[in-house]
């Protein structure tokens, strides 16, 4: 599959629709964002959810209200035509999923950036751990769990997960590599069994694609910044935009520039 290398092209294509699907293993080396565009009467609240909840909501850049335009992880890029999907959500329920929201747009809303652990993939396959969702550019299995985050004004509901299997031995190399990116959530938040945080049948996935756990693997759970769409909902917030699920915008921010240590 045809893997897509320099961001700035890349984001050229799916603001001219000529990218409609999941962003994983694209642009290897660059750091993948998730999108959550709220009225400025919710801003404040929802960036002290984020601050509340770093590992799920790890804040990459918050823009202007009313500006559209990206000024620190990709200059100029334009946040409502430069992610390839969409979501509209109403009243706490998924109304319309849209590959541009020029429409919406509104001097009134506010856009956050929150990390995304399509990034560290990378980083773990150079570290040695065969990441069969990244080599095979398809999405992990993501799962609502009965993690409570914790709340902020409306802001309240269980983290989202995301799951890839690790063989057993590689399991600390893997804790060790993600923990020094805390941007794209860091450091798993569960190792093994998944009926410890709600996650009890691996197989029904709640997004993302189906888990492929093989004999001597661990099932280790990263939070997900599908989070907030998951909180939108269950908070019945009354406007938000927020990327499809694995549909992310891509940055012009490389790994190294965001590892620590």
């Amino acid at each position: 599959m045809e893997r897509p290398a320099d961001p700035q092209l890349f984001r050229l294509k799916v603001r001219e629709g000529q990218w409609e699907r999941s962003t994983a293993g694209v642009c290897p080396g660059y750091v993948q964002a998730n999108l959550v565009i709220l009225p400025r009467s919710l801003a404040f609240d929802f960036a002290l959810f984020c601050l509340r909840n770093p590992k799920p909501c790890p804040v990459l850049e918050v823009l202007d209200p009313g500006d559209p335009i990206v000024k620190e992880v990709a200059p100029g890029a334009d946040i409502r035509t430069d992610l390839p999907m969409y979501r509209i959500f109403k009243k706490g329920l998924l109304v319309e999923e849209r590959k541009e929201i020029k429409d919406y747009w509104s001097e009134d809303l506010v856009a956050f950036l929150i990390g995304c652990s399509y990034t560290f993939e990378e980083a773990l396959v150079k570290g040695g751990i065969p990441l069969r969702s990244f080599l095979e550019g398809r999405d992990p299995a993501i799962y609502i769990t009965d993690i409570p985050c914790r709340p902020a004004g409306p802001f309240s509901g269980p983290m989202v997960v995301t799951m890839r299997p690790i063989p057993g031995h590689l399991v600390s190399k893997a804790v060790q590599i993600t923990s020094r990116l805390p941007r794209v959530h860091g450091a798993p938040v569960h190792i093994g069994d998944g009926s410890a945080i709600g996650v009890t049948d691996l197989e029904k996935v709640d997004f993302g694609g189906p888990p492929d756990l093989r004999e001597g693997e661990v099932p280790v759970f990263w939070a997900c910044g599908v989070t907030p769409q998951v909180v939108a909902l269950k908070a019945k917030i009354p406007f938000m935009i927020t990327h499809k699920p694995g549909h992310m915008f891509v940055s012009d921010l490389k790994i190294e520039e965001i590892m620590e240590g």
